[in-house]
């Protein structure tokens, strides 16, 4: 076990970008790919999401310091430092449970596939930490390996379920085929959007009213551009945390070169995985009956060339401040993790068709209980985390604003550990997750007569 432990921390050394481009470069060569365009491909996609993260990361430098002289100027205190998702990393990979979570997942994956419970073929390991972190908080909390293992095993089913359920909205919002999302921590709220989404359609006035940048026919679209509104947002960041003249416009600027970018580089990950998913399916198609429509699940980064993503996560974060300061008894303000609101949006967004006004709305109360469930969770990431070796300093906190807050998660650690609300409210689950799927057979229906 420890010499899997040893080859796992090795190979999870390699950046997403790095792994995610070997994973299409295998699977190119089994489907018989010709290899020029593969490599094509292969490269598209490293590029593109090396150029998120690299984007990504250039956003947090500048943004963090504002937050944190905001916090200065005016005196507040937040004992719990939200760091993002690095050290929930490192809780995973540190488990004993981490390197069977990968056989595990797959196994599940390809049994779903086998028995036509899914369509989705699940090759973003990069992303298993996700479904291998609530196995290693219940096993650290119970010392049980049945209730770690359940756990993991409902938590890659729902996964690898609302991928399914989320890829006719990405061909819908997208037009690229074959292709859906994989992440927990952005598909696991799909349920709670399209239910939001119904609501807003039962509500006069409101289901009229819209706001979308990706209409470039609207009087708005100049407005609605991500970059002027990257631009606003740092203007008034760098006027709240009390910068120099100087220091605001190039605040202003560095987001707004933020906002361009990401775009282009989701492009690049468009143009690279669409032939990859097209000869996979392609394949499938000549050699098994039946199994033509699959969808590859890849990272958000796909989505990040849409307009009505990057304005409503730019929107939502502002008001993440702000609620995390007026909730009573709040000791977290969103800060490691406060950019990712960008990324766990994004399939929000495209339920609500890219409507912004219907996004941000739901983006609230997703908002609101991410710094709930962080805040409530900050002990137990911090001795996990100690328990790895990680040092933060004598007495502080820690927690994640969207990683650690995120509701499949937090849910599935209540019920195992016998939480009698979490058990009352299984029939309101179900609820949901029927309507989903039910949404999901309509999705499908309409994108069938669409093609006859």
């Amino acid at each position: 076990m420890e010499t899997l432990n040893n080859m796992l921390e090795a190979f999870f050394q390699f950046k997403a970008y790095v792994m995610l481009p070997v994973f299409i470069l295998i699977i190119g060569l089994i489907i018989r790919m010709k290899i020029g365009p593969l490599l094509r491909s292969a490269l598209q996609l490293g590029t593109g999401f090396a150029g998120v993260f690299i984007v990504f990361s250039f956003f947090v430098e500048n943004i963090q310091p504002a937050v944190q002289m905001i916090m200065v100027e005016r005196g507040l205190d937040f004992p719990v430092l939200d760091v993002g998702w690095p050290p929930l990393a490192a809780i995973t990979w540190s488990s004993s449970i981490a390197p069977l979570t990968i056989p595990l997942v797959i196994a599940i994956n390809i049994i779903m596939l086998a028995t036509k419970l899914s369509r989705t073929i699940y090759i973003d390991i990069w992303n298993f930490w996700h479904m291998a972190l609530i196995g290693a908080i219940l096993l650290a909390v119970s010392d049980n390996y049945i209730i770690a293992f359940s756990a993991i095993i409902l938590i890659a089913v729902y996964t690898i379920k609302t991928a399914d359920w989320t890829a006719p909205y990405v061909k819908r919002e997208t037009g690229i085929d074959g292709v859906t999302i994989s992440p927990i921590s952005v598909i696991g709220l799909l349920p709670f959007a399209e239910l939001m989404d119904r609501l807003y359609e039962r509500i006069p006035g409101l289901r009229n009213w819209n706001f979308n940048p990706q209409d470039n026919d609207s009087k708005w679209k100049h407005m609605a551009d991500p970059t002027i509104i990257g631009f606003l947002m740092g203007v008034l960041l760098g006027a709240a945390a009390k910068y120099s003249v100087k220091d605001i416009l190039e605040l202003g600027i560095h987001i707004a070169a933020v906002m361009f970018l990401l775009p282009k580089c989701g492009g690049l990950i468009g143009e690279g995985i669409t032939p990859v998913s097209n000869a996979m399916k392609d394949k499938i198609q000549a050699r098994f009956s039946g199994k033509s429509e699959l969808y590859v699940a890849v990272d958000t980064g796909i989505l990040m060339n849409n307009r009505s993503v990057i304005v409503s996560g730019l929107i939502l974060m502002p008001l993440a401040l702000i609620i995390a300061l007026i909730i009573p008894g709040n000791r977290i303000l969103p800060l490691g993790d406060l950019p990712n609101l960008i990324s766990v949006i994004s399939v929000t967004v495209l339920i609500s068709r890219g409507n912004v006004i219907r996004s941000v709305l739901t983006g609230i109360p997703i908002v609101i209980t991410y710094i709930l469930i962080s805040d409530s969770m900050a002990e137990l990431y911090t001795n996990l985390s100690v328990g790895t070796g990680m040092a933060f300093g004598e007495g502080q906190l820690i927690s994640a604003f969207t990683d650690g807050g995120h509701h499949a998660r937090f849910y599935l650690y209540q019920l195992f550990s016998g939480n009698i609300i979490a058990i009352a409210v299984i029939p309101l689950i179900g609820i949901m997750l029927f309507l989903s799927h039910r949404k999901y057979k309509k999705n499908r229906e309409i994108e069938e007569s669409e093609l006859s």
